[in-house]
Formats: C-alpha cells, sequence, structure tokens
C-alpha cells in the first residue's frame, strides 16, 4: 500500500479551495468564515500579502474554552501559529504522511513558487488510503476467484477471512457458512491448522477429502514484519489429472506389453538365424530355398528344439501375403476335426455360430498352415486331410459347394513317420504329400557351438523381459551349460536361463545357482569319459583303478578348493591317508586349477 502513497502526486489529491485571512481580522470574523465554508483551516497574510501563520477551527475552540476570551476583541495575529508546515506540489503523499507524522500536525500547506496553491489534510489521505485499499480488495476479491485452486485464508485466531468460489465447489459449502468462523468447525483435520499452531510451510501434500476425490494442498504463515498474521493454503482438484494419469499408465502398460510381445515374436522368429554351427548354417540354406517354393516341408527334430519357430522363419522369409496358422494336430478331439480344419455353415449343427466359422485351410489361404505333431493324427483324420490337399480345395460342414484354397503347408514331428508308416499308423501317401522336403533340426547337443549364442540371446531377452540387469555369466556356468547334454534342447536351455535369471539378486549368475541335477549329469558324464579313455588291453585293473583313484582324488580337492580336511571328508578317508595317496600319485593342491 506505501507503494501506492508513493506513487500518487499532492497535485492530483489537495483540496486547491482554501481560505485566507489578514492579521488584523477579529477571530469572529475568521470563526464565520470557517463554519459558513465548511473549513478547518484558514491562512493569515500581512497587508504586503505575506504569509504570517495558520489558524485551525480547533485553536479558537480551545481559546474559547480554557481561557473564556471573547474572539470578538481578539485578531487573527494574536493566536496564528506563525510555523506553517508546507510541501511541494509534485511531492508524493507517502512523504506528506510522514511529514504529518513526525511534526503531529493534520495538513500541510502546498506551495509553489507564486506561494500557497492548496492544502492537503489528513483526510485527504487517509480518505485516498481506504478507497485504493476498497479497490485493491475487490481486485484481490476478484483475482483469488479467478485462481484455479480453492483459496483459504484464515486470521491468526483460524477464523476464516477469505474463501474463495473454486473453494465453494471443491468442498460443497457456501461462503456464507464458513466465512468469519473457525475452520477447524468444518474441517477438523485441515493442514492450515497445522501450519497455524506450526508456522510451517506445507507443500504438495496429497489426500482424498472424501471417496473418488483426489487434492494436492499447499499452506503457508503469513508473516508480515515478524508479525504472524494468519495462513494461506491453496486445494488443488487433481481427480480429473489422476484418471487421465491412470489412463495413459494403462495404456503405456498395454502399449509396452504389445511392444514386449512384438519383441518376443520377432526374437523366436530370429532365434534359429543366429546359430553358427555348421549344421545349423547347412539347414538354413535348405530352409531359404524351400521358402522361394510352394513345396511342402516335412521338419523333424526332437522336442524343444524349435520346429515352430523354423517354420515361422520359413513362413517370414517366403514373403507369402497370408497368415502363419499354427495347429496342434494332437489336441484337435476326433469329432471336431472337419469343423475345425474346414470350418462350417450357419446351422451345421446344434450350438453352431449365426454366421458360420472358417477353419484352419480359410485362415491360412494365401499363407502357411503349419500342422505340429503330425505323427499323432489319426489314421480316420489323415484321409480327410489328404484330400484337401490333394485338391486344393475344402468344404465347409453344412454347405453344398467347395472352395479353392492356396496353402503352403509345413508339418513337424519329434516322431518317426517311416517307422509309423511300416506299423500302418500313418499314410504312405500323406507322408510323402508332406515330406517333399525333409529338414531336420540337430539338438542342441550336436551343435554346442551355438549354446553360448543362445546364453546370450536368452540372456538379454530374460533381463528385458524381468527388467534385471544382470551383466554376466561366471565361467565355470558356462562350461556346465555347454556339458550338458539337453535333452529337453533349446526349451530346455531357456527354461534353465529364465530360472537362473528370476533367482539371481546380483548382477552375475554364478554356479550356485545352477539346478543341481545338471550340475551332477554333468560330473557323472565326466566319470564316465574318464572310464572311456581307459584302454583294457593296454594297462591292467590295478593301473586302471589307480587312474581312477587319482581322478577322483582331484575332483574332491577342487570341490573343497584345495581344502584337505574337506577333501578327506568327501571322500571318506582319513586325512592322512589322503596325504599319502596325494604323495604317491604325485597331486599338488598348488597345480589344481
Amino acid at each position: 500500500m506505501f507503494m501506492v502513497l508513493k506513487e500518487i502526486l499532492v497535485k492530483d489529491v489537495m483540496d486547491d479551495e482554501f481560505l485566507i485571512a489578514y492579521e488584523n481580522s477579529s477571530l469572529s470574523e475568521i470563526k464565520e468564515k470557517l463554519i459558513t465554508n465548511y473549513k478547518k483551516e484558514i491562512f493569515v497574510y500581512d497587508r504586503e500579502d505575506n504569509l504570517q501563520g495558520i489558524i485551525t477551527m480547533k485553536d479558537i475552540s480551545n481559546l474559547t474554552k480554557e481561557k473564556k476570551i471573547d474572539i470578538h476583541k481578539k485578531h487573527a495575529k494574536d493566536i496564528a501559529i506563525n510555523e506553517v508546515i508546507t510541501i511541494s506540489e509534485d511531492s508524493n503523499l507517502l512523504n506528506c504522511r510522514n511529514l504529518m507524522l513526525k511534526n503531529n500536525i493534520g495538513r500541510l500547506a502546498v506551495l509553489k513558487k507564486d506561494g500557497i496553491i492548496g492544502v492537503i489534510r489528513q483526510e485527504h489521505i487517509r480518505d485516498f488510503y481506504y478507497m485504493k485499499i476498497e479497490e485493491i480488495s475487490s481486485i484481490i476479491k476478484n483475482a483469488i476467484n479467478y485462481i484455479h485452486e480453492a483459496v483459504c485464508i484464515i486470521d491468526n485466531k483460524g477464523i476464516v477471512i477469505v474463501w474463495n468460489d473454486n473453494a465453494e465447489k471443491l468442498y460443497n459449502l457456501p461462503k456464507e457458512k464458513i466465512l468469519g468462523k473457525p475452520l477447524d468447525v468444518f474441517f477438523p483435520n485441515a493442514i492450515d491448522m497445522e501450519v497455524l499452531r506450526t508456522k510451517h510451510i506445507i507443500e504438495n501434500r496429497y489426500h482424498e477429502p472424501r471417496k473418488g476425490t483426489y487434492i494436492v494442498i499447499s499452506a503457508a504463515p503469513i508473516i508480515v514484519n515478524n508479525k504472524f498474521l494468519g495462513v494461506v493454503s491453496t486445494d488443488k482438484d487433481v481427480t480429473e489429472m489422476r484418471e487421465i494419469s491412470n489412463k495413459l499408465k494403462e495404456a503405456t502398460e498395454k502399449v509396452n506389453f504389445l511392444k514386449n510381445e512384438l519383441e518376443k515374436i520377432s526374437n523366436r522368429e530370429k532365434r534359429f538365424v543366429i546359430g553358427k554351427s555348421k549344421i545349423i548354417q547347412q539347414k538354413m540354406e535348405v530352409a531359404e530355398l524351400a521358402a522361394k517354393s510352394n513345396a511342402s516341408i516335412l521338419i523333424l527334430g526332437e522336442s524343444g528344439t524349435g520346429k515352430e519357430v523354423f517354420a515361422k522363419y520359413i513362413h517370414k522369409i517366403s514373403g507369402l501375403k497370408g497368415e502363419f496358422i499354427p495347429v496342434n494336430c494332437s489336441a484337435i478331439p476326433r469329432e471336431l476335426f472337419e469343423s475345425e480344419f474346414f470350418g462350417y455353415e450357419e446351422g451345421a449343427f446344434t450350438g453352431a455360430k449365426k454366421n458360420g466359422k472358417a477353419g484352419y485351410f480359410e485362415l491360412a489361404n494365401k499363407g502357411t498352415l503349419f500342422l505340429d505333431e503330425i505323427g499323432d493324427l489319426p489314421m480316420e483324420m489323415q484321409s480327410k486331410l489328404l484330400r484337401a490337399l490333394q485338391e486344393n480345395a475344402i468344404r465347409r460342414l453344412g454347405s453344398e459347394q467347395d472352395t479353392k484354397i492356396n496353402v503352403r503347408i509345413i508339418s513337424a514331428t519329434n516322431r518317426d513317420l517311416e517307422e509309423l508308416v511300416r506299423k500302418k499308423k500313418f499314410r504312405m501317401d500323406l507322408y510323402y504329400r508332406l515330406n517333399v522336403i525333409n529338414i531336420e533340426i540337430p539338438p542342441l547337443r550336436e551343435r554346442k557351438e551355438d549354446i553360448i549364442l543362445f546364453i546370450k540371446f536368452f540372456l538379454e531377452e530374460l533381463n528385458r523381459e524381468y527388467n534385471k540387469n544382470i551383466i554376466g555369466i561366471d565361467t565355470d556356468v558356462i562350461n556346465i551349460l555347454t556339458s550338458y547334454k539337453w535333452k529337453g534342447n533349446v526349451r530346455e536351455l531357456r527354461n534353465i536361463m529364465e530360472q537362473m535369471v528370476v533367482l539371481c539378486r546380483d548382477d552375475f549368475i554364478t554356479k550356485e545357482m545352477v539346478p543341481e541335477y545338471i550340475i551332477h549329469d554333468v560330473e557323472r558324464n565326466e566319470d564316465i569319459d574318464i572310464f572311456d579313455k581307459l584302454n583294457v588291453d593296454e594297462i591292467g585293473l590295478r593301473e586302471q583303478l589307480s587312474e581312477y583313484e587319482k581322478y577322483l582324488i582331484n575332483k574332491a580337492l577342487e570341490k573343497s578348493k584345495g581344502n584337505i580336511v574337506k577333501a578327506a571328508n568327501i571322500l571318506k578317508i582319513p586325512r592322512s591317508t589322503l596325504h599319502y595317496k596325494m604323495d604317491s600319485y604325485e597331486v599338488n593342491v598348488n597345480n589344481l586349477t
């Protein structure tokens, strides 16, 4: 407010209608003049028009009350105050106010070069001050109502003095009910009351005043000239933002899920491409040549070698416009074979869909139909499948017309189809129809050089899937995994990698995380290898036993990390016996790796 006073000039506020009297004027005349003109002061001049002093109505009143004098016999020069405090017309109201306070007076004469041009009184400043207060209050009130947040101000006794429009809307509480009343009557746990007690600022506190409404509130003490005056708070309704945030979070999660799924699909399709072994490269060359034709392909291999992944890769590089439709032949009931493979028309049977349903052949039209576990398909279904392949046409159940199809067939099995043909469990004509190009996927144990590539691939994939940051695998683990026979092939390897990644607490996979059955299997195979290396024709039984005993001692020392006592316990022999045998076989702990 002082800044407002400083900006306003005296000449803009002063009263330029002022009274003058001469020094020989009687007090009665001066009093009459003041009353008639509704003025409170009159300036006294001499005959030469020089300012001599000032007389106020208060001065006259004090004389008549205290001294009981006759104002008709007294003149202006008798009571005029000679010292008239003046101020320039270009000065400001703040200077006027300070000058009045300093001299304990209620008015100032406004001077210009030619003399007095006006008077400025206390009431001028006071009226202007209050007028500005009302004006600024109105501005502040409207400004507070335009603020998007709910605003509440309480005084230092906790009484509500400001409650804006948004506070009314947010809390459904009209101004008329809360203004001038204690805030804690309506909101016992309001943080304004906490700030009232502690005088400490609170920022961005989250709370739920009622179910489904979420608020972020901040409050601060109002301190002026080290005097605590009250508390101001702003409440922001973030319910809509929270809902948008939740929807955005859900959408982001869906996008990330779909992204991960696409990455998984893409990675699975490329999985065999990363193999560098000679044998897998040969199979890839055959697949790439076969993909350019429309010939049927039969993929053979043990369970878990990735036959479906290989089939997807062939479909992808073939450039076919249709979809890749996988079918597990072993999972289709006999009674549903025709409806699943060939589809059906509306009303074909009880429970049929209103508009019918397309079968696998129609879904795979201009694409690839992958017949997994084809060796498990019953004989009566094989003849129906063969007819569709021979005629390149299918007939929906309930239909009287054939539908032409253009489908690439890729089949897969882990069974010996030739043996099944000999046993009359698989149709020979269907076998030759499916087995135009034969691709046998080698088991993982026959391409050990690819195991490390799969380990690296799975580690990166699983790090992303489980949000981990495992940076490496111990050399002992690599040696164990590359030595294991992997009866479950790539599927088993991924399963073991997933288990180790999930259970890994640090950023490095160590031997302790490898399943015990794998370690035991590797060690057993090493023992068998030792016997295989022994040549009975060249050395006798005693020498063979000595070699094996030396091998066992070395293994025990490796497990105990060179600790003689622990190694003796593993071998279940006295420590002295172990020392003797180590000397006999020249086994040195320091030479252990």
